[in-house]
């Protein structure tokens, strides 16, 4: 295992896969992330505007480094069609060290 310090995983739901495609193959087109997986058919239970809400939506989980994730921030906000859309960043600590230095060639 080798330090993982520089890298992220970020999450972002989708309404749907299609949306879900058109926001990764913008974040891979642009180099920010070097992988985003997409995980369809989530259901997700939450508050919105005072009341709960469900739907169905689709995961994508995308890696990158660290460096890159303002951009991927602000090509996800422009592109999203959420008012509000969940973007979360993980930070690693460790990861296989061949896995990483792809991840790394591969966000310029």
């Amino acid at each position: 295992m080798k330090a993982a310090g520089q890298f992220a995983i970020v999450l972002v739901t989708a309404p749907d896969l299609e949306t879900a495609r058109i926001l990764a193959k913008a974040a891979l087109q642009s180099h920010l992330v070097a992988c985003a997986n997409l995980v369809p058919g989530i259901e997700s239970h939450y508050w919105w505007q005072e009341k709960m809400e469900a739907s169905q939506e689709a995961l994508i989980i995308f890696k990158t480094r660290k460096s890159r994730v303002p951009a991927l921030e602000k090509l996800i906000l422009a592109r999203h069609p959420y008012d509000t859309p969940e973007i979360l960043v993980l930070a690693l600590s460790a990861g296989n060290g061949k896995y990483l230095d792809w991840v790394k060639a591969n966000c310029c």
